[in-house]
């Protein structure tokens, strides 16, 4: 059985290449694309991923936000955060301290992610 995954951000490019890498380890599939926070929140009460992989910085409702809201509405939800390398520090402190159940940079490492993953289903 696949663990299914929501991958959030507003690049097409971002989204299209995290696609690629969580299908090709095997195990994941991708079920959803979402371009903003609001629309994270709209396809996970609808897809129900087993993980979201969710970038900080988007318009209309940011990954901070959108956060909030998941984890108000699933106190479970595996969201991991994607953040710029160097990142936007505070924002990362806070995803953390809401519930994010880790953090993975940009550009992305295909060993990086895959370990994330695998860790935060591991509990089960």
């Amino acid at each position: 059985m696949s663990r299914k995954i929501l991958v959030v951000d507003d690049s097409v490019a971002i989204a299209r290449q995290l696609t690629k890498m969580i299908e090709g380890f095997g195990g994941f599939e991708v079920i959803g694309h979402a371009k903003n926070g609001a629309e994270a929140v709209k396809l996970y009460k609808t897809l129900e991923p087993d993980a979201v992989m969710m970038d900080i910085v988007m318009p209309m409702m940011d990954g901070i936000q959108s956060l909030r809201t998941l984890i108000r509405l699933d106190p479970e939800a595996r969201v991991v955060v994607i953040s710029s390398v160097g990142g936007v520090g505070q924002k990362v402190e806070e995803a953390i301290r809401l519930g994010a159940r880790a953090v993975v940079s940009k550009p992305f490492e295909a060993d990086k992610v895959k370990s994330i993953l695998d860790r935060i289903f591991e509990q089960e």
